[in-house]
């Protein structure tokens, strides 16, 4: 048997790693988009390092486009093969492909409106949303903690992982030659004091471990609570400077979360009497989809909600569906909170959102989560002064936060507990994925200290066999 890392290998997305067994058979954990890798982006999109007709399954950990976000250009380039996932990722990726079709569609005519200028060559969509519906037909719904057969060599299992609805470690037995291997693929690892979720399950013994590392070296501020930091930020921004507070945020998980926080300032009585808006017809879409599995809410929220039918809904909230309603947010100097994805402000409303209020100090641009370096959001957070955004060049006078207490990813306590159910000795050999180089180099070290013994982190497109 043997493994390559496509994706998500010294950095955090496009999340792509590929099982070769020894009779040639082909597996993919995870067909993930690359995401704000700056001009390289495109290109690392378009190239597979492998081809995608001998793919025979792919074994989808969760919805999130950097973990799904290629299926559709996969089967467009010969992938035919069977797309397992859990029902709510199913439910989720529907909504999250197609979103991404239309983008991709979009960037590619206003890239050609550019490229024809310049005298260069087109340039298709990876994908269009009608290659993405073609994807939906491979899709088959595996119940978590059940055993499911990909075929007679690889059988796979889902347990929670705890980092949005539906998402799930994946664990494989493959046998070979009469012997059986035990592979688990963390996909992303939740949080074990999430406000929402369940925490991550324990799973049984592996072999070998491909373990996310987003925040490998980071521990969360567990001393200021969510709701806290909102609440002073709301306050700073709107009450004090009666600016815009605009809040990228990731469609699947971070929007609800924020949601549910402004909720609880409103039982609270402290939520500040201004208007909250939605700007993302993907997320109201996605917080629908969310509430249609209270299954995978902790103990907490079902208490919550036996008094409280809509824990994601609060006075002053508005959703913002139609593009001329989203420009007219532009126009109002009124305070307000505006909510809008994508996380990383790479795509979507929120980069016009941004590129409209960043040279204003009344405002205040808050991040509520990772954002790749080149990223806008990686690139704001990092402190630069000025900022190219759909070709022109701003000053950063607004306001840069971040709520780093909000992080869906867990940190290296959260990677180390989800670690806890594993003999260290019995694991052979651990590979970090979805993670920065330097922070993978130091979580390395904590991880060996904890006593597993052979930790590689692998670049992209390398492969290594993983015999007996």
């Amino acid at each position: 048997m043997k493994i390559a890392f496509h994706g998500a290998a010294r950095t955090v997305t496009g999340s792509k790693h590929l099982l070769t067994l020894k009779n040639g058979n082909k597996y993919l954990l995870d067909c993930g988009l690359f995401q704000g890798m700056g001009k390289d982006t495109d290109s690392m999109n378009r190239y597979w390092g492998f081809v995608p007709s001998e793919i025979k399954a792919i074994i989808l950990s969760h919805a999130h486009i950097d973990h799904c976000g290629l299926i559709p250009k996969l089967v467009k380039d010969g992938f035919r093969g069977k797309i397992f996932c859990t029902p709510a990722t199913q439910h989720l990726t529907r909504i999250l492909l197609e979103d991404s079709a239309e983008i991709q569609e979009d960037d590619a005519k206003y890239s050609n409106k550019r490229r024809a200028a310049e005298g260069q060559p087109y340039l298709h969509a990876l994908y269009t949303i009608e290659d993405a519906k073609t994807a939906f037909d491979y899709f088959v719904s595996v119940e978590y903690e059940q055993w499911h057969a990909v075929d007679e060599d690889v059988q796979i299992m889902y347990t929670d992982a705890g980092h949005i609805i539906g998402s799930a470690a994946v664990h494989c037995k493959i046998r070979e030659n009469g012997r059986e291997s035990r592979l688990t693929f963390s996909g992303d690892v939740g949080r074990y004091r999430d406000i929402i979720l369940k925490s991550p399950a324990v799973f049984p013994q592996a072999d070998y471990i491909l373990l996310e590392s987003t925040y490998g070296n980071s521990l969360h501020d567990v001393y200021a609570t969510t709701p806290d930091s909102l609440f002073q930020w709301i306050e700073k921004a709107c009450v004090q400077k009666k600016g815009k507070l605009i809040m990228p945020a990731f469609s699947v998980g971070r929007t609800q979360e924020i949601l549910f926080t402004l909720n609880q300032l409103e039982v609270e009585n402290r939520l500040p009497p201004i208007d909250y808006y939605v700007d993302s017809p993907l997320s109201i879409e996605a917080t629908e989809v969310v509430k249609q599995y209270p299954q995978h809410f902790n103990r907490n929220i079902q208490k919550i909600i036996q008094s409280d039918n809509d824990p994601f809904s609060f006075k002053g909230l508005k959703y913002i569906k139609t593009v001329a309603e989203s420009k007219s947010l532009n126009y109002r100097n009124q305070p307000c909170v505006i909510i809008s994805a994508s996380g990383m402000a790479d795509a979507g409303r929120v980069k016009h959102h941004i590129s409209n209020n960043i040279e204003n100090s009344r405002n205040t641009i808050l991040f509520t989560g990772y954002c790749e370096p080149r990223s806008l959001g990686g690139r704001l957070m990092s402190g630069a002064r000025e900022v190219g955004i759909f070709g022109i060049p701003h000053e950063v006078h607004a306001e840069i936060g971040a709520i780093r207490s909000m992080s869906a990813h867990g940190d290296y306590e959260d990677l180390s507990q989800f670690l806890a159910c594993q003999d260290p000795k019995q694991v052979k050999k651990l590979f970090l994925v979805h993670g920065e180089y330097e922070v993978q180099v130091q979580f390395r070290e904590r991880l060996l200290k904890k006593g597993f013994m052979d930790i590689e982190i692998p670049e992209r497109h390398y492969e290594i066999g993983l015999g007996w």
